[in-house]
């Protein structure tokens, strides 16, 4: 089948762009003409028996939920959203919807690498929690504060002139950030919610007249048909509207490609020859707005249009089983830029093997239907934890087999 060409800067906004690219990228792989990386796809069912080990440990019902921020939200047993809302319950589930959106959309911006030293401790359990589920549980905690709302009488909301004027300072105080409590990236992180109200002001036709990343899923509902929403227009939404946070990258004719980077043997044509479209936080954000999106009433189809992500975790699957292997070892002793060419390789790979490792996973799992165990539960189930599980038992604070030189807005 011929790989469709995405010739316009448009072109680039959307998951199928991110699969292609992705896919010519893995055949360079297995021609040998990467610079980077060697690929053995004979190891790829060993992979699959790993992420199945994994699965059957923690999911002996198969009944795995979607890959997604809530899952963070509820770490530790206690579900925090589910009691905010029991607690102080909203109007009707259009304002639901958008309180979750708002949350979500900044918890998301915010779920960036941490870095294996940063800790949160939880004030409400006392728990002490690390990396994306510190992220979470910080973030909600700052949710509920108040801290992302201009309107102290209505605090469970996020909306421009809070996110723009968000100082580091404030962000660091919620984070619980000191000197022997360091977290990767705060300036960055910092930087992308201010550019997020300053583009939520500047956009009321996708952030609505309250300039609230919840409006979204006003947004997103217009777009639905008989109470059904492709997952394709979720992704087009916030890939749209949110383009514009993105610090320092590609802007072609007009259109800012956020986490897109350049590698010459990507394939293309035109002003597009040689860009990669990863689109990761916004995948990640898109595969977090299924529960509320169906919470309100709207089923999301086609789900496994969207693609896996392109980050440490199932990155580090791939390495840690074998299915990829760098040509100099020694390049994983030193962090990489995310614009370098060895990261857009790793990456690239990444989606194009989470597509060929998924139907491995079904098939011994006994699922013949896709649609029983789309991507998005593959992930969950799955592929991230068990990169998680497998970088644990190999190094120290279960550090990723590559290191990345982050600012806080893609790993």
């Amino acid at each position: 089948m011929p790989v469709p060409e995405f010739s316009t800067a448009r072109s680039l906004l959307s998951a199928r762009a991110v699969r292609a690219r992705a896919e010519t990228l893995l055949k360079a792989g297995l021609d040998g003409q990467l610079d980077h990386f060697v690929v053995d796809l004979d190891r790829l069912g060993a992979c699959a028996d790993a992420v199945v080990e994994t699965i059957r440990e923690a999911y002996p019902d198969l009944a795995i939920p979607y890959h997604a921020r809530w899952r963070h939200f509820s770490v530790g047993g206690f579900e925090r959203w589910g009691s905010l809302v029991h607690a102080a319950p909203f109007e009707d589930p259009a304002e639901q919807a958008r309180a979750a959106f708002d949350l979500v959309v900044v918890s998301v911006l915010l779920d960036a690498g941490a870095g294996p030293t940063w800790r949160y401790e939880e004030g409400r359990t006392g728990e002490t929690y690390a990396r994306s589920e510190g992220l979470a549980v910080a973030s909600f905690d700052m949710f509920v504060s108040g801290l992302f709302s201009s309107e102290p009488e209505d605090p469970f909301r996020a909306d421009a002139r809070a996110l723009a004027t968000l100082t580091e300072a404030e962000l660091a105080d919620g984070f619980q950030v000191s000197p022997t409590n360091p977290l990767v990236g705060l300036s960055g992180r910092t930087a992308l919610l201010n550019r997020l109200g300053q583009v939520a002001a500047a956009d009321p036709e996708g952030f609505g007249p309250q300039a609230r990343p919840g409006f979204l899923f006003d947004l997103i509902k217009a777009k639905s048909r008989d109470g059904e929403v492709p997952a394709e227009a979720v992704l087009e939404v916030l890939l749209t509207h949110l383009g514009p946070i993105w610090p320092g990258r590609i802007v072609l004719d007009g259109v800012d490609l956020g986490d897109t980077w350049r590698h010459p043997l990507a394939g293309g044509t035109g002003p597009t020859e040689g860009l990669v479209p990863f689109h990761k936080l916004s995948q990640w954000l898109a595969y977090s707005l299924l529960e509320p999106l169906e919470e309100a009433g709207l089923t999301v189809t086609g789900l496994d249009a969207l693609t896996g992500l392109p980050e440490y975790r199932n990155g580090g699957l791939f390495l840690d089983t074998g299915v990829l292997a760098l040509r100099r070892p020694e390049e994983a002793s030193r962090p990489h830029e995310v614009g370098s060419r060895l990261v857009v390789e790793w990456r690239a790979l990444t989606v194009a093997l989470l597509d060929r490792l998924a139907p491995l996973v079904r098939e011994r799992l006994d699922i013949e239907d896709p649609a029983a165990l789309p991507l998005a539960k593959v992930l969950e189930g799955g592929t991230w934890a068990t990169g998680r599980r497998l970088a644990k038992s190999l190094r120290p604070e279960g550090a990723p087999p590559l290191a990345i030189a982050s600012d806080g807005t893609v790993f």
